[in-house]
């Protein structure tokens, strides 16, 4: 009975979370049908509710945004309303902050969230990993006189939130694991390991020294 029991929460509980999560992101989306004057809402329109339109809608909006924005009349309406929020204190702090670190991750030659590491946190011998977040940290690497990187340690299983660090690059262990297999064992508080072919590291490494 346990094995059965066992079994069956291994196929149900990770399809439930599944399910429920994008629930969650479906209804979020679709409360941007809000945007549709009323009367021309899909809803209205139908007569009943079709979960999903919101989805569509996003993509419309951000993607017709893009083809505004790449263009050059589109860049100087982003100039103009960048300018307009400068002048205000505090959306000026909160939009220049979220702005730079999207186009930091989002950037291809970014190294934000591209490699995982090891490192002892909180204390010496204690290990947990963490991720790359750049390796610029501009006068703080001057005062400290090292080469530091800049390091975010998540908390689990809420990956959202964790803790900033500029640790030492001496005292950091880059792993081989992927950035998704790096969630996916935080997440999972270390249950979910990912898969390591030693053999094949040490071939890699000899070959590319």
């Amino acid at each position: 009975m346990k094995r059965y029991l066992i079994a069956g929460l291994l196929v149900w509980v990770p399809l439930g979370v599944t399910v429920l999560v994008i629930k969650l992101l479906v209804d979020v989306m679709d409360r941007t049908l809000l945007l549709i004057p009323a009367g021309y809402r899909p809803d209205d329109l139908l007569g009943f509710h079709l979960p999903g339109l919101g989805v569509v809608l996003s993509i419309i909006v951000v993607m017709l945004t893009g083809i505004v924005a790449a263009n050059l009349f589109g860049k100087q309406l982003v100039g103009l309303w960048e300018s307009f929020l400068a002048r205000i204190p505090l959306v000026r702090s909160i939009y220049s902050g979220v702005k730079q670190v999207v186009e930091t991750v989002f950037s291809s030659s970014g190294q934000s969230f591209r490699k995982v590491l090891l490192v002892e946190y909180p204390r010496r011998g204690l290990w947990t990993l963490a991720f790359q977040t750049g390796t610029d940290v501009g006068e703080a690497q001057t005062l400290i006189g090292r080469d530091v990187v800049n390091v975010y340690v998540p908390t689990t299983p809420n990956p959202t939130s964790g803790f900033f660090l500029m640790i030492p690059r001496e005292d950091i262990i880059e792993l081989d694991m992927s950035v998704d297999d790096g969630l996916k064992m935080l997440i999972s508080m270390g249950v979910v390991v990912p898969h390591w072919d030693s053999a094949a590291a040490a071939r890699a490494s000899l070959e590319n020294p």
